[in-house]
């Protein structure tokens, strides 16, 4: 039969599958058309991905598509008791003093061999560690020292956490994310070391190009120096001013426009943050930050003596920088939304996003995941971990001693070593590591109460349920019956190179575990239809929804470091574009090698 008569026997075929009568295919093109719609959720960041997820799974559920029972099973998988028992671990283990003492290590020698000793070192780690844990010990270290720019430093550090994380099961939440679902569909859990034949290649070339990409990195100021550049004005309360004897609230200050009230310096002490509550005495100097040019709310007030000044040493001292978590719920809120400063006993004196400060009324900024607070803080500021990142080493969390620290290790990699050689279960080794490290004092309940990822939870646990939705619905069947139709000619590989491009530039718009959390599904689907071995698709969504080097948004370490570094859009293009490249070819080539369809 000639090949023109052949494409037109298929595209019938397709158009027919894609255009049912309205009575065939009621529901499972409804469940089919909100993951598009879902999606568009996610990308918009409108939405926080866990309540995205979880609406449409118990829409899911209300509906009848999944039962009840299946919907609260999801909640419970064994992979994802991992993935929390694991992310608890890991909360002990980053407070170990080896890896202080291996940051302080980092910086020996000139640019390139701290370059060299930066990428190692943090690519190792985080086949083992939480790669935020790894980048977040670093970042303090990199961001405080003067030898080298930290702009020269920061997202090598970011993307080298990435290719360390594609080399193990437990390397990233992603992978463990991927497994969730796999065991979810009754297929062979993932093992510990089956990613390391395609992950350590790809991570060594990635490595070796993001060297050859060194000259592409920017050299920005150290952006701790803001700590001492930001400009403030001071005004002394003279006796004679209106403003003496009245509290914050009473005297107005709380209600300039552009300025903010960052303390008081009374005598030989400061008062910070300053309470509404708190009385203006005489002698008192008001320092002042915001937008200068509002000065003149402050010279209307009698009895004002006003100087613009830099921060001296005594206000320097009582500043910390902190970059907004990724998981934090401060996000797309405003300061005085959120009440910041009595919920976290600190005042934010500056904002800075990407290379940019932030200018205008801080109360009524809208907050951003990566943006980098400013904060003067009391005596009781509390640095909640979910919230952000302390980047000044007064605030950071109590280490523990080299012993506890060199035992809980110790019993980490046992835990690992006992599951690759099939005598205990990881979730059983982590879970007794856990128990040891908490009846010894190295942790305690309260803490690892405030480490319990409930979004991420949230998000696998519905998306597990969506994935059985689709399942029951139907819609799984059919988007593997499109995809067969669209690669008939192609083959399989075709088909898993797509599903692998589709989760890359899924992972680039939203967040990496989202992005696996809807890519799976269609990956199995897809194995299914073509009647092939569902291990290469499932590794390439794996591989795919970490091979996040473009963009800044959507990989949460590419947050912590991207207003650190003083970093702009182009600066990722600039060195993750051959990254990304380099990446893409070696997985897409090495993958079905190792993974056979």
């Amino acid at each position: 039969m000639p090949s023109t008569a052949k494409s037109g026997i298929r595209r019938a075929a397709l158009l027919r599958l894609l255009s049912p009568k309205r009575e065939e295919y009621p529901v499972d093109w409804f469940v089919l058309l909100t993951l598009p719609l879902l999606l568009a959720v996610l990308a918009s960041g409108r939405v926080n991905p866990a309540v995205a997820f979880f609406t449409l799974a118990a829409a899911f559920m209300l509906g009848g598509l999944v039962s009840t029972e299946a919907f609260l099973a999801s909640f419970t998988n064994p992979a994802l008791a991992t993935l929390v028992v694991l992310l608890l671990v890991s909360a002990v283990i980053e407070r170990s003093p080896l890896l202080h003492h291996l940051s302080g290590k980092i910086l020996v020698g000139d640019e390139k061999r701290a370059f060299l000793r930066l990428t190692g070192i943090s690519t190792l780690l985080s086949a083992f560690m939480n790669n935020t844990a790894v980048v977040s010990t670093f970042l303090v270290t990199l961001t405080r020292q003067q030898k080298i720019a930290p702009s020269r430093l920061l997202i090598p550090l970011s993307y080298a956490s990435i290719l360390g994380g594609i080399t193990t099961l437990i390397g990233t939440s992603t992978n463990l994310v991927v497994n969730s679902f796999v065991e979810s569909a009754g297929l062979p859990p993932l093992r510990m070391f089956q990613f390391s034949a395609v992950g350590i290649p790809v991570a060594l070339a990635c490595l070796a190009v993001l060297y050859w990409r060194m000259h592409a990195l920017p050299t920005n100021r150290n952006s701790s120096q803001d700590l001492k550049n930001t400009y403030f004005i001071t005004a002394a309360v003279l006796p004679e001013a209106d403003i003496a004897g009245k509290s914050i609230a009473e005297s107005g200050l709380k209600r300039l426009d552009g300025l903010y009230l960052v303390e008081i310096r009374r005598d030989n002490y400061l008062i910070s943050p300053v309470a509404p509550q708190e009385r203006i005495r005489p002698g008192d100097q008001l320092v002042f930050s915001g937008a200068i040019d509002h000065i003149g709310g402050l010279q209307a007030i009698r009895g004002l003596n006003i100087l613009g000044e830099q921060a001296s040493d005594l206000l320097a001292s009582n500043l910390i920088e902190a970059v907004i978590a990724h998981e934090s719920d401060l996000v797309y809120r405003t300061l005085q939304e959120i009440d910041f400063r009595g919920r976290f006993n600190a005042g934010v004196v500056g904002i800075r996003r990407g290379n940019k400060r932030l200018t205008g009324h801080l109360g009524h900024t809208i907050l951003h995941v990566g943006d980098s607070l400013i904060l003067a803080v009391g005596e009781n500021f509390r640095a909640d971990p979910d919230q952000f990142h302390i980047l000044s080493e007064s605030h950071t969390p109590p280490r523990l001693t080299n012993r506890q620290g060199n035992r809980a290790i110790a019993g980490f990699l046992l835990a690992i070593l006992l599951e690759t050689l099939n005598i205990l279960p990881l979730l059983h080794g982590l879970l007794i590591l856990l128990g040891a490290c908490l009846l010894a004092g190295y942790t305690s309940l309260r803490e690892l109460k405030q480490r319990i990822p409930f979004e991420l939870i949230t998000i696998i646990g519905s998306a597990i349920a969506i994935a059985k939705a689709m399942d029951n619905s139907g819609a799984a069947r059919l988007i593997g019956s499109c995809v067969q139709h669209l690669f008939h000619d192609s083959g399989t590989w075709a088909a898993f190179a797509g599903i692998y491009l589709m989760t890359l530039v899924t992972t680039e718009i939203i967040t990496n575990n989202a992005a696996a959390a809807l890519a799976i599904p269609v990956a199995l689907s897809t194995a299914q239809a073509m009647h092939a071995s569902p291990t290469p698709f499932v590794m390439a969504v794996a591989y795919g929804a970490s091979a996040c080097f473009i963009l800044p948004f959507g990989y949460q370490t590419h947050l912590m470091v991207y207003s650190p570094g003083c970093y702009t859009m182009r600066d990722y293009l600039r060195t993750g574009i051959p990254v990304s490249l380099t990446y893409s070819a070696l997985v897409l080539l090495l993958t079905p090698l190792v993974f056979p369809f």
